[in-house]
């Protein structure tokens, strides 16, 4: 296998992590005010990802890094087109961040409401805008023969890419619910299974839209079958979830997230960023760095990654208890 092809698969195997594990952060801080009635159980569910959530976002900047050395052209280009967007994502993040932090610091009730509010934007907003995002880099964007971005941030908001957002928003909010049914107990418990039953349905619809519209744009056997295999699992996590089997769930909406990602991926290759002005758009092959800088990135991944993979399996084996109101927390 060339090594373009196997950077190529990498960063998707990244970004797969990166959604499955960031998907359900997402959902716990959407559903903070649905599910968390007082700050104690809002104090509770923020437990449930206090430990991991930085953790996860380590996946996405690694994902960034390797696109800037392995694929430069298709780097430069997609961060100059997706600007706007990205640039939102990454606010977003920042203040959920710090307000993490900063809720805690004060005991007054409208200073942790304000923060709280900060968390819920903080979330729904990145796990719409991934989905804009990832939508408009499968379906392709106006490039020059150059590989240039021709565009403007309008040019973005179609009605596919809406649709993108508005399926992994839904995918994230379910993830996060059924992550909380794992995580916690008593009410806190039955809420999130009773959450994960309402939004569940609709994940679905909005997911089997979007893949037969990806599909009729842009298609191959393999993402065929991974779609197909996506909107299974999602079933199959609903009907665990009706079941009270809240970790055959979590499995099934962890698999929904990653087979979609794969597809999205599977759609595009061999291609990074299709052209919809009919220049050819960038390839694996012209948007790649040099053989040396490949081989050379190849051998540090090989070396680090184990160890990261280690590192963070065994802080969800540490942090793997069930959360309970009253415990410490943010």
């Amino acid at each position: 296998m060339e090594l373009t092809t196997v950077w190529f698969v990498l960063i998707a195997a990244l970004f797969t992590g990166y959604f499955i594990l960031e998907g359900f952060d997402f959902g716990v801080g959407a559903l903070l005010p649905a599910i968390g009635r007082d700050d104690r159980e809002r104090r509770a569910l923020l437990g449930t990802i206090g430990p991991v959530w930085d953790g996860n976002e380590v996946w996405v900047i690694t994902a960034g890094g390797a696109m800037f050395a392995a694929f430069p052209a298709w780097y430069a280009t997609l961060f100059s087109a997706l600007y706007l967007p990205l640039l939102l994502i990454l606010v977003a993040l920042i203040l959920r961040g710090v307000a993490f932090e900063y809720r805690g610091m004060r005991d007054d009730p409208r200073w942790r409401a304000r923060w709280d509010a900060a968390i819920v934007f903080g979330s729904t907003a990145p796990a719409f805008l991934w989905g804009v995002a990832f939508a408009n880099l499968t379906r392709g964007l106006p490039l020059t023969p150059d590989g240039d971005y021709a565009g403007g941030p309008a040019d973005l908001l179609h009605p596919y890419a809406l649709l993108g957002g508005l399926v992994t928003l839904t995918l994230f909010v379910t993830h996060g619910a059924v992550f909380l049914a794992l995580k916690t107990m008593g009410e806190l418990r039955a809420r999130a299974l009773r959450t994960a039953a309402r939004v569940g349905p609709v994940a679905l619809t909005a997911l089997a839209a979007f893949a037969v519209w990806t599909l009729t744009v842009r298609s191959s056997p393999a993402a065929v079958a991974t779609a197909a295999a996506a909107a299974l699992t999602l079933v199959a996590a609903l009907a665990a979830n009706r079941a009270h089997r809240e970790g055959w769930a979590f499995l099934g909406t962890a698999l929904t997230i990653g087979l979609l990602v794969v597809t999205l991926f599977a759609t595009l290759f061999p291609h990074v960023l299709p052209s919809t002005l009919g220049a050819g758009g960038l390839t694996v092959d012209n948007a790649a760095s040099s053989p040396y800088t490949l081989r050379l990135m190849t051998w540090v991944a090989a070396i680090f990654t184990p160890l990261v993979l280690l590192y963070q399996g065994w802080t969800y084996w540490v942090f793997r208890k069930r959360v309970s109101v009253g415990d410490a927390g943010y």
